[in-house]
């Protein structure tokens, strides 16, 4: 189903739903990919393709190419789709820029929310300072991880090296809690969509996310290769950070939070909050 709704152009995959008439939101929100405000491209169009898309139908595919094995059914289609949507090197001519992993589409680079004024109400309205231009979305954030954090990439892969020697940089994504949604150099970090739509995916820390970081890390710090040593040093130390913070929040508060805060580690948004939150406690007994 996924793949016959999401499909793209040029058989690029791409999120549907995305509002390219809004005039109100900073960036138009991706509510089908299920991290709603998480910076895309400004400007949406039929021909922009999504890597977070991509890596989760190589994963649902070789879900159900296991699963046919498992029960002695043969679902070679399933099988020759994870090995296309999993070959590194079509992987990296799509979303590598040379960098990191990124999405692709119609982005301007200058985007802010102006202030408006209809008699008494207020409103903001988006302006596009500079022209967008087809390229890949220079957003630093989770989505430059799903290659990674799906295990996609292979444990010699030099991709993977660059991905796990960056992870660690504290102006980015990582933090004495846990790795945030959106670097915290990054243009689009806690800013609001419109008016009145507070930051969710542009900085916050999320356990969801985090599992798959260290899941992966634990994967490849088992894998022989080049990156082994740094993936191990990397697992402990983040799987140690966000232990460490859900607990103390929760003696603090009494309660698992939805989200924390990047730059305190506190609780945030919904609570009582055991959904994919209480992934901690297979974090903590290394249960992946």
């Amino acid at each position: 189903a996924v793949v016959s709704t999401q499909s793209g152009h040029y058989g690029r995959d791409r999120w549907r739903g995305r509002n390219d008439t809004t005039t109100r939101e900073l960036n138009p929100k991706t509510l089908t990919s299920g991290l709603d405000d998480y910076p895309r491209a400004t400007h949406p169009t039929p021909d922009e393709y999504h890597v977070d898309l991509r890596c989760w139908l190589a994963l649902a595919a070789r879900s159900l190419s296991t699963l046919g094995d498992v029960v002695g059914t043969q679902f070679d289609k399933f099988k020759e789709t994870a090995q296309l949507l999993s070959d590194n090197r079509l992987l990296s001519e799509l979303h590598w820029t040379g960098s990191y992993f990124a999405d692709y589409g119609l982005h301007s680079e200058n985007v802010g929310l102006r202030e408006i004024r209809f008699g008494d109400h207020v409103d903001k309205e988006r302006v596009v300072r500079k022209l967008p231009k087809r390229q890949f979305v220079p957003v630093q954030g989770y989505i430059n991880l799903f290659p990674f954090i799906l295990n996609i990439l292979e444990p010699d892969a030099p991709e993977l090296g660059v991905i796990l020697s960056s992870l660690r940089n504290t102006t980015n994504l990582w933090s004495k809690f846990g790795l945030c949604s959106v670097g915290k150099n990054d243009n689009y970090y806690l800013k609001y969509n419109t008016a009145h739509d507070a930051p969710y995916w542009r900085g916050p820390i999320w356990i969801n996310i985090n599992f798959l970081a260290i899941r992966a890390l634990h994967h490849y710090r088992r894998m022989p290769g080049p990156h082994q040593e740094l993936a191990g040093s990397l697992y402990t130390e983040l799987r140690g950070a966000v232990i460490q913070n859900v607990y103390r929040e929760y003696t603090r508060t009494g309660y698992i939070w939805e989200q924390y805060n990047c730059e305190t580690g506190r609780g945030q948004s919904v609570h009582p909050f055991t959904g994919w939150s209480s992934l901690v406690t297979l974090i903590m007994g290394e249960l992946y």
